[in-house]
Parts: C-alpha cells; structure tokens; sequence
C-alpha cells in the first residue's frame, strides 16, 4: 500500500499540468466541455488522478463545474485578471509586513540577497544582451521565497494559491517575451522594486515592505495593459490570454 500512493501522487501531478499546459496553451477554448476518456488518454493517466487534478483546476479557478456533470473551461473577463492580481498583490504584500514585522533570521535575508545578486547578474550592458529567461526563473525564486520570509506555512500556502489564479503569477505576463523591449524594459524597474522590498523588510519597516510589494505585483497588470491595448499581437504568444474576453 505505501508503494501505491507517492505513484498515484505522481499521475495526479502529471495529469495537473498537462490539463493546465494543454487550456492555457490553447488545445481547448473557453466554454469548452473537457472529455475524462479523451483527457486520459492524451495524458497517458487514468481516469482516477484525472478527475483530482480538474477537481484542483477547479479550485484553482481554471475550470467550472457543469450543472449536468464534469469541467468546462472558464473565460474571464479583464476584470477577472486584474482582480486576481490584485490578489496576489495583497497576500504578497501582507507576507512582506508580517516578515518585517516578525523580523527575519540572517541566513532567510542572506539567501534574499543572493537571489536579489543573481537577479543582477541577469542583465547585461545593452537591455538586449539580458539573460530572460534566466531572470524569469528567478523571479519565481524570489517571489516563493517572499512568500515564506514570515514563517508563516499559512501565508506561505496562500499566497502559492493566489499565484495559481489564471494570470496571476508573478511571471504570468513575462514568459516568451524576451524579444519585447517593452517589457525588458519593466524588469530594471522590476528589480529595483525586489531591492526596496528587502530593504524595508530587513529595516523592520512593515507598512512601507507592504505597499512595495502591493505596488510591485501590479507591474502585471501594466503589461497586461501594453498587450491589450498596444500590441494586440503579443495575444496569442501569453499563456491563456485567449480565454480573456473585453
């Protein structure tokens, strides 16, 4: 029996991100029913870690039940988006309170500093030569480990929740957009932003680490903002975007 478990873990993993992957990538539109049969069997799981994985989608606010049984994929409004970052902003910037508040053991702020050096590291002397994906990758680093600087496994798991909102992950608007100068441009300001929410942390300074942090996570709604309305072509190469209506 101990054997059976970590496997059925493991299918039910593999089935959350492939059905995740396959409606934020575009293989199944808003509205649409999902299949369990058709489902299991371009993922290569059975039916069981299936229905756990849309049952946690579902949670996760990416699917809705139907009335008469099963998943239909959701559509959002840009409403729905801006409201999910706002989200996260406000449990991101109440973890960075609490972390001042609480105060920080040096060896958490330590590795907050090395994440904040390796962030650095990323750019280069033309904003074109910057290590973009490598940035990406940290980024959500740097945001797992904000989330966990009070000690709190509460706040911790919360805010992994909200990141989990359609759109609402700190990279949501940042992967596969290394050739926009646009938004290149927003990670300098970015990572001064890290910068000043570490420092006010480490200062004990809890209000101020609080609306830096607020502040930061809508740096995704200002990209949300350039795609919509200023280079509608990005639409189709952002994660999901394609289940967002007016």
């Amino acid at each position: 029996m101990p054997a059976v478990e970590p496997k059925r873990d493991t299918q039910t993993l593999k089935a959350l991100l492939g059905v995740r992957d396959l409606v934020l990538g575009g293989g199944v539109g808003a509205g649409e029913r999902l299949s369990e049969i058709a489902l299991a069997q371009t993922l290569g799981v059975s039916r069981t870690p299936l229905r756990a994985a849309l049952s946690r989608l579902e949670q996760e606010g990416l699917l809705e039940l139907i009335p008469s049984g099963g998943y239909a994929v959701r559509s959002f409004t840009t409403a729905d988006v801006f409201d999910a970052i706002e989200l996260r902003g406000v449990l991101e910037g109440t973890a960075a309170r609490l972390a001042a508040e609480r105060g920080v053991p040096p060896a958490r702020l330590a590795q907050m500093k090395r994440l904040l050096a390796e962030l650095d590291n990323t750019f280069r002397d033309r904003l074109e030569d910057m290590l973009f994906d490598r940035y990406v990758e940290l980024n959500a680093e740097f945001h797992a480990a904000l989330a966990a600087l009070a000690g709190s496994e509460t706040m911790r798991r919360e805010v992994e929740r909200a990141t989990h909102l359609p759109f609402a992950s700190p990279s949501a608007f940042l992967e596969g957009q290394e050739d926009v100068p646009a938004f290149r441009q927003s990670l300098i300001f970015a990572q001064r932003q890290h910068r000043d929410i570490v420092s006010a942390i480490e200062m004990r300074e809890g209000a101020r680490a609080e609306a830096l942090a607020r502040e930061h996570a809508r740096l995704a709604r200002h990209n949300l903002d350039f795609v919509m309305g200023q280079d509608r072509s990005l639409m189709r190469r952002v994660p999901g975007l394609a289940l967002v209506s007016e």
